[in-house]
């Protein structure tokens, strides 16, 4: 087992994240999609008065105001992953994908042979989304390409910015994930602590950062109804 590199948790055996934020990552890259569409909704054109105009010229109203926020999220844009941390209210979501998706296309392995035969390892010059260069497809691509991420220190910059994108534009549109309370106690430190949140594949300890599997939990679940009713028929008796 190897050191995570966002929290003291240790990671699988060559990645440098742990259960945990591995799965934040899965499922912020499958949220933010979602998200994006929320956002263009605040710049759909407003539904127009059926009389047209008043007057014969100008609006029947006044136009709806649009967050400044929302544009420079959507808007076109250029972005280095070495340079989110100081500018992150002023980079554009497909910019930030398309910085990062670079970024670790870069740092991955490529194979190639010459026309004699001799074999090249180099890096990737791009990344190419097979989805398209879309918010969607830049998702799609970098959940593709995260179990190689996984592997680097960087990890942590990735999951720290990632992180702070969503929750910026969750501040927009309200949409957060419900979070899951479950009734067994954390086999770690024994709260009762233990929850997931949609999208994410695990469950969690709130108190003490323990994570375990939905077949770990039922297992462990299972394990403390024993211990419970066995308790309870030894207190009867």
């Amino acid at each position: 087992m190897s050191s995570c590199a966002i929290c003291p948790r240790t990671a699988p055996d060559g990645q440098h994240a742990c259960p945990l934020h591995t799965d934040e990552l899965r499922a912020w890259l499958a949220e933010l999609p979602y998200q994006t569409r929320l956002l263009e909704e605040f710049v759909a054109p407003a539904g127009r008065p059926s009389a047209g105009r008043i007057g014969g010229t100008g609006r029947a109203h006044a136009p709806v105001p649009v967050d400044m926020r929302v544009l420079a999220l959507l808007g076109p844009g250029h972005a280095d992953p070495g340079t989110a941390d100081e500018e992150p209210d002023t980079i554009p979501i497909r910019a930030w994908l398309d910085a990062w998706a670079g970024f670790i296309a870069y740092s991955h392995p490529a194979v190639r042979r010459d026309l004699y035969g001799t074999q090249y390892t180099r890096p990737c010059e791009q990344a190419v989304p097979k989805k398209g260069a879309t918010i969607p497809g830049w998702c799609t691509w970098l959940t593709a390409y995260l179990p190689h991420a996984l592997t680097h220190p960087w990890i942590a910059d990735f999951h720290r910015q990632l992180g702070d994108l969503i929750d910026r534009i969750r501040d927009l549109t309200h949409a957060v994930p419900h979070r899951h309370e479950y009734a067994a106690q954390c086999p770690a430190c024994e709260a009762f602590a233990l929850a997931a949140v949609d999208g994410q594949e695990g469950i969690t300890c709130s108190r003490c950062g323990h994570h375990l599997t939905h077949a770990e939990y039922d297992q462990h679940a299972a394990d403390f109804l024993r211990a419970h009713q066995a308790a309870a028929t030894e207190d009867a008796a």
